[in-house]
């Protein structure tokens, strides 16, 4: 199954799901307009509406999550071997992982126990795609042959080369940027203050084994994400935090 956040007739998802059509049966699943920044929400307070283009993809009227959740749950008559995600219309380094709906997507079927991968291309407007799509098909191949022994949720960022080497991919950690930049405030037609929000941070970690590290070498960076999100190593302060209360 095949989605992205940048809207079904997005370049990126339209070369993906041609490219990997050759090696799977493939089923696209995506959203109707663009919805970057989505993260992993859900549409609760209203139905979604799904409608098929002349050529069998299907699009919803939600988010990148909502549409591998209607697949899994009731859209599909089948279970997919895999989730695939992409190609996002720009990088997903570092934090941007937590917000991207191209990370969602993947995420989302990673949740329902399916190996599930998103892959970013670095730079806006989808420059090297062919590029791009033949190394994202050949990590796809690769998975197929060879599973993860468990169910795996990859991030793959791929910088615009016109080729691509499987030596040149990396598995990395992810990177770290500063705060973002304030927001930007501006005014309606009415008058009433109203504000954009500002642009990304710039890159606080971007060491050799990170994904931003990676990417400014020209190279491939795949970064396994889990979902735990327990700070491990603060639950003994937080258990003594909560004791304060008792001396």
């Amino acid at each position: 199954m095949v989605s992205n956040d940048d809207g079904y007739n997005a370049e990126g998802v339209q070369a993906l799901a041609a490219a990997l059509r050759d090696i799977a049966q493939v089923t696209v699943v995506a959203p109707e307009v663009n919805h970057s920044g989505a993260s992993n929400s859900l549409t609760l307070n209203r139905p979604l509406s799904v409608r098929r283009t002349p050529s069998g993809d299907y699009y919803l009227n939600g988010t990148p999550s909502d549409c591998v959740h209607v697949a899994l749950t009731g859209l599909l008559d089948y279970r997919p071997d895999l989730v695939v995600s992409g190609i996002n219309n720009g990088a997903n380094l570092g934090e941007d992982t937590l917000y991207s709906g191209t990370v969602a997507a993947a995420t989302e079927g990673f949740l329902f126990g399916i190996p599930s991968i998103a892959f970013s291309l670095t730079e806006k407007n989808w420059p090297e795609l062919e590029a791009a799509t033949k190394i994202a098909v050949q990590i796809v191949q690769h998975q197929l042959a060879n599973p993860f022994p468990a169910p795996v949720l990859l991030s793959v960022n791929i910088p615009p080369l016109p080729e691509h080497h499987w030596s040149s991919l990396r598995v990395t950690r992810l990177g770290r940027r500063h705060p973002s930049q304030p927001v930007i405030k501006s005014t309606n037609p009415a008058g009433e203050p109203i504000y954009w929000i500002g642009m990304v941070g710039e890159v606080a970690d971007f060491a050799e084994d990170t994904d931003f590290g990676a990417t400014s070498q020209g190279l491939i960076s795949m970064t396994p994400l889990q979902l735990d999100l327990t700070h491990y190593k603060q639950l003994n302060q937080a258990r003594s935090w909560v004791e304060l209360s008792n001396a």
